[in-house]
């Protein structure tokens, strides 16, 4: 069994895309849950709890809709599936009030590309503690880049807590508020 410190590869293969966006020393120092999360298998499917919050008036909701955003909501079942095809990622989160998929890979230089539906976000990784700080660096609709202005706060950390994967999402917009946040947790239910 290959040591989840270092992710397996061999000369023809490239390294998962979480493990190739980190220094290999910062990846080490993650939690073991966050490395298999982000580092194991073609398939991984996880399942869990979140806390979803966002803004109610009519644009969030309009927003939320058109990038397939869950609605707010209490304790939701989650449940993820991650699908990689070399360091493309396609995550599916099926929440209690909505589905949510987006498309991960490598953006330019170190940076990690998430599209969701039209938009695509760019983040930088960086190790904090034993947990993945995703640092928004710009957005771009339909491939053009959005003014920083208008792109808003993401806060983004995926960590562990009590063993757990933990995640902490949120998304606020000039002019239109909290758009989603959403927090909770997942445990690794099959990896192939």
């Amino acid at each position: 069994m290959p040591d989840i410190a270092s992710p397996p590869h061999d000369g023809d293969m490239a390294p998962a895309l979480f493990p190739s966006l980190l220094d290999a020393t910062d990846w080490s120092k993650l939690a073991p849950t966050v490395q298999r999360m982000h580092g194991e298998g073609e398939v991984l499917e996880a399942s869990g709890t979140a806390q979803v919050d966002g803004d109610t008036h009519l644009l969030a909701r309009l927003l939320r809709r058109i990038l397939s955003l869950p609605e707010p909501g209490a304790d939701q079942a989650i449940a993820l599936t991650i699908e990689r095809n070399g360091q493309r990622e396609t995550w599916t989160r099926r929440f209690a009030r909505g589905q949510m998929r987006s498309t991960l890979q490598p953006g330019d230089g170190t940076a990690l590309r998430e599209r969701l539906g039209p938009v695509s976000l760019h983040f930088s990784l960086h190790r904090d503690g034993h947990a993945i700080d995703w640092q928004l660096r710009r957005v771009s609709m339909l491939g053009l880049p959005l003014p920083r202005a208008l792109c808003g706060h993401v806060l983004s950390r995926s960590g562990a807590h009590e063993g757990r994967y933990a995640f902490d999402i949120d998304t606020r917009l000039p002019g239109i508020g909290r758009l989603i946040a959403y927090r909770g947790w997942l445990e690794i239910d099959h990896v192939r």
